[in-house]
């Protein structure tokens, strides 16, 4: 287990001492005790205990708690809620070290690069303390320095960490179907951006950018001729709190502003810009005015890329239509992981989850509890979703918990529904149908999209090794609704597209298979040979009726 002696030692102590000694066990780390270890505090849960060895583990250790709290498709509530209060709180670091701390970074003493330094932190986290200061020009500025030591520590615990992951991966089954070696290296990828304090200062900028036609959001500005990878100097926020008493006792009509104002921030975030802060709690959240919000701390973001955000259109795409098959391949979809699953009991799982908001209105649905029986339902059959999406879901839960704390009354869903009917009205029907929507309606547009999923679906069964047979009734639904459309050479691209697709799925190699993803190349083949393709189904249905009479 490499050359880390004494801290796997520590851990393992640790563990032991917090009631996890068969956990120790598990993870290889049993010869590092020197007996059974204590069982822990019997008046505590193991959620709390495993909270608290945590904590004791430092800053690597904090943070992998911190994650974890954000993962509901892999820990059950209980663990969240308890992982969720872990606080990044360490010693105060000297003034004196930090202040030699700055010159040699920076080239200057504070007394130098600042008018006023305070040796006062505002803040001693696990990985950086802050100080406030002033400019020669009189703005009032927060300097975050790194902990000396910190980067050598969570290196040494990062590289613990990863073997530990590999070590479960091979010898407990239990966790077979969880990729914790993905989950360990993406983590040790997060963390150490986080570190780096250039990388920070760049995100903020970035959100800066975003939001630079919108005054209700203040975004702090970063003065980078004091900025380096372990000092960062960024504008000082005055205001309040978001859950501050004074907020909390404003007017209702301020409340309902401001809650709405940070729920519209922070969907935009997802849905146009495709960068978001990860860590949105109140400590991270200003009251400016009644009209004007500010947000700090950008170590930790997430981005939705294009091909994440279209699997997000086809699971709201699915939700919207209350079509139990498309949710159930929009899940397996957004999964990193493809475990044994059951897929019958898997659709019969998504239905009953379906029956309870069947007939509501997006704007009519909690968003936070909505999402956790989906992330039940994946974490009950082992499924995993990206990171991403984690960081993302943990943003959408703090979002709607702060603006219940504003307004009992408040409703993510009121804010998301706009943006959620635009995104998926655009994967339904791609720019290019746009002319033609106005002739086909919706029903031909989702026809259209429904392709794709279709052979996308073949594709899912030659990876699981199955052999396809393609029945004849099998496309029975997909005709009876083209017929609907009342255009039989919609109906005729359909067939000759899809017919044509399963030649080449039989033919071609995976890479130009994915090409039958998108409707508008189906559909586009499928124009070229509609017209035989057309022909040849009526003359075979023809024949049929013919031979039948």
């Amino acid at each position: 287990m490499g050359n880390h002696f004494e801290r796997y030692a520590e851990v393992a102590e640790i563990l032991a001492r917090h009631g996890f000694g068969s956990l120790t066990t598990r993870l290889g780390l049993g010869r590092f005790l020197p007996g059974s270890g204590s069982q822990g505090s019997e008046d505590l849960s193991d959620p709390e205990r495993l909270r608290r060895a945590l904590e004791e583990l430092g800053p690597t250790f904090i943070k992998l708690g911190q994650v974890l709290s954000t993962r509901p498709d892999i820990l059950p509530p209980g663990y969240l809620t308890a992982l969720s209060k872990l606080q990044s709180s360490a010693p105060e670091v000297p003034a004196g070290t930090i202040r030699s701390l700055i010159e040699q970074e920076l080239g200057a003493s504070p007394e130098e690069l600042f008018k006023a330094f305070s040796d006062s932190p505002l803040a001693s986290a696990s990985i950086g303390q802050a100080h406030a200061a002033t400019l020669h020009d009189g703005t009032a500025v927060v300097i975050k320095v790194r902990r000396p030591g910190v980067v050598a520590q969570v290196q040494e615990d990062l590289e613990i960490l990863q073997n530990l992951a590999q070590h479960l991966s091979r010898n407990w089954t239990l966790v077979a179907d969880y990729n914790l070696e993905a989950i360990s290296a993406n983590f040790a990828t997060t963390l150490r951006a986080e570190l780096d304090y250039l990388q920070e200062g760049h995100n903020a900028e970035r959100f800066a950018k975003n939001f630079a036609d919108d005054p209700s959001i203040h975004i702090p500005k970063i003065y980078w001729n004091r900025t380096t990878s372990r000092v960062l100097t960024i504008e000082r926020i005055f205001g309040l709190k978001i859950d501050d008493e004074e907020v909390l006792a404003m007017p209702a009509a301020e409340k309902n502003f401001l809650a709405e104002l940070a729920a519209k921030a922070a969907v935009k975030m997802i849905f146009e810009d495709g960068f978001f802060h990860a860590d949105p709690h109140p400590g991270n959240l200003f009251v400016e005015t009644n009209t004007r919000i500010a947000l700090i701390d950008f170590g930790m973001v997430g981005e939705v890329d294009k091909e994440l955000r279209g699997h997000l259109g086809n699971l709201l795409l699915a939700l919207s239509l209350n079509d139990a098959d498309r949710i159930c391949r929009s899940l397996l979809e957004l999964s990193i992981n493809r475990p044994s699953t059951d897929r019958s009991v898997f659709r019969q799982d998504v239905l009953r989850f379906m029956k309870q908001y069947q007939g509501r209105a997006l704007g009519e649905i909690e968003i936070s509890p909505l999402i956790g029986e989906i992330l039940a339902i994946l974490r009950n059959h082992h499924l995993q979703l990206p990171s991403e999406i984690a960081m993302l879901t943990k943003m959408v839960f703090m979002t709607e918990g702060m603006g219940a704390r504003l307004n009992p009354d408040f409703n993510l869903g009121t804010v998301v529904k706009p943006y959620a009917s635009k995104f998926a009205f655009e994967r339904a029907i791609p720019q290019d149908f746009l002319r033609n929507f106005s002739r086909w309606g919706l029903d031909a547009a989702v026809l259209a999209a429904e392709l794709p999923d279709r052979v996308r679906k073949l594709i899912d069964h030659l990876d699981d090794g199955v052999e396809v047979h393609l029945r004849a009734a099998e496309l029975d639904p997909l005709m009876t609704r083209a017929e609907q459309i009342g255009n039989r050479l919609v109906a005729g691209m359909i067939v000759a597209a899809f017919i044509r697709g399963i030649g080449e799925l039989t033919a071609a190699d995976r890479e130009r298979l994915r090409i039958w993803q998108n409707p508008l190349v189906a559909g586009g083949v499928g124009v070229v040979t509609a017209f035989g393709g057309y022909l040849a189904w009526t003359s075979r249905r023809r024949g049929g009726r013919a031979h039948r009479q």
